[in-house]
């Protein structure tokens, strides 16, 4: 709630103020709704791929065939880790995988003959290189944090199935690289959230571009902006049955928690996203001969209490299915948060990008309430 002061409107959080202009998405409260650059996210679950989706956010525009066939080449030609990033990752191996992607993110500046270039141009070249390359660093850290030999990418594959493909060390199901596409898809790009303000932050400064992913990265990890499908997936472990739903959801309501997987800052309804995963995860747990989770999130979705919240805007998000498919597909639960940085990355690129158009420092002001003007005392005065 904005508290006016001597003409001064303090607003917390920056929560609904409007920094820049941007052409990169336009999220709508009620109903829920999420546009990529003009483009319908229901849309581009649907028809598009990941590759498209990113050439889209980095240039605008939907590509023809050959402007998509030069990205995905593009794509293919940077998924190999310089040997300084590799050394990075082996030395952090025992570390959490989103620590251990800070450094790998930052590390790459090591082989940039062009860290300097903080130009628009030079941000979408690097931004191509990191889309890449960010999906083997997590599964290059998976594998070696297991003793297991790292996995060279496959050019045949596609982004979403080389990165499956480099994780398990397996060709991957074509349904569940489709369904790791769209996940991908849904995940590219969504406003001013924290890592993308944050990003914006660094690059207004002028740093370079490795800098400001990497500030993105250190706050993706902060649980209240990319931990939350890791607290789904936990949240319906801990329900345990359908049985159990009502009562938990009860029981963390009457002890004022949260329970994960509801509600978003931005939406007043069921997140746009949350529509998409869910039947994919539905499709994914039949596959798989495993219903469990789906039932119980779906029991927990229809508990009067969560149907009563969901009329007042607390909604299922994006993270509520997210978690579910991830447990689905084997991937650790401490993978999910760096997952989400690799389908993120053109987003986060986009938004560097548009930074580095504009001339402004973000700077905002602290409205200032202690105390003014005291008498200072020597050390020795003082009580």
């Amino acid at each position: 709630m904005a508290v006016v002061k001597e003409n001064i409107e303090l607003n917390k959080g920056l929560k609904n103020g409007y920094f820049d202009r941007t052409t990169s998405s336009l999220i709508v409260a009620k109903p829920g709704k999420l546009l990529y650059r003009g483009y319908n996210i229901d849309d581009l679950a649907r028809f598009s791929t990941f590759e498209e989706t990113t050439y889209l956010l980095l240039h605008g525009s939907l590509p023809t065939r050959s402007q998509l066939d030069g990205l995905d080449a593009s794509l293919k030609a940077n998924r190999e880790l310089p040997q300084e990033v590799q050394d990075i990752i082996r030395i952090y191996r025992n570390a959490h995988p989103m620590d251990v992607l800070r450094g790998a993110v930052s590390a790459m500046s090591l082989s940039d003959p062009d860290i300097l270039d903080v130009s628009p141009r030079g941000a979408l070249k690097k931004g191509i290189r990191l889309t890449s390359s960010v999906a083997t660093m997590v599964a290059f850290h998976h594998r070696v944090r297991n003793g297991l030999e790292p996995i060279k990418p496959d050019p045949e594959l596609t982004h979403a199935g080389n990165f499956l493909y480099m994780l398990f060390g397996e060709l991957p199901d074509a349904d569940d690289t489709s369904l790791m596409d769209t996940d991908l898809i849904l995940h590219a790009e969504h406003g001013a959230n924290a890592s993308a303000f944050a990003a914006r932050v660094a690059a207004s400064t002028g740093a370079d571009f490795w800098a400001a992913i990497t500030a993105a990265v250190a706050v993706l990890k902060g649980p209240k902006h990319g931990g939350a499908a890791e607290g789904a997936i936990r949240m319906a472990q801990e329900v345990g049955s359908e049985e159990n739903a009502e009562a938990y959801v009860e029981n963390i309501i009457a002890n004022r928690g949260r329970v994960m997987g509801f509600g978003h800052p931005v939406y007043d309804d069921v997140d746009p996203r949350s529509v998409h995963l869910k039947a994919e995860a539905k499709a994914l747990g039949e596959r798989r001969g495993q219903t469990k989770w789906f039932s119980i999130i779906e029991a927990v979705t229809n508990t009067e209490a969560m149907k009563k919240r969901a009329k007042r805007g607390i909604a299922p998000n994006v993270d509520l299915w997210s978690g579910a498919i991830y447990s689905l597909l084997g991937i650790p639960d401490d993978l999910f948060v760096p997952l989400f940085a690799v389908g993120r990355m053109p987003g986060w690129t986009l938004h560097v990008f548009e930074q580095y158009s504009v001339r402004d420092i973000l700077r905002p002001r602290l409205l200032y309430t202690g105390p003014v003007d005291l008498e200072y005392s020597p050390i020795d005065q003082r009580d």
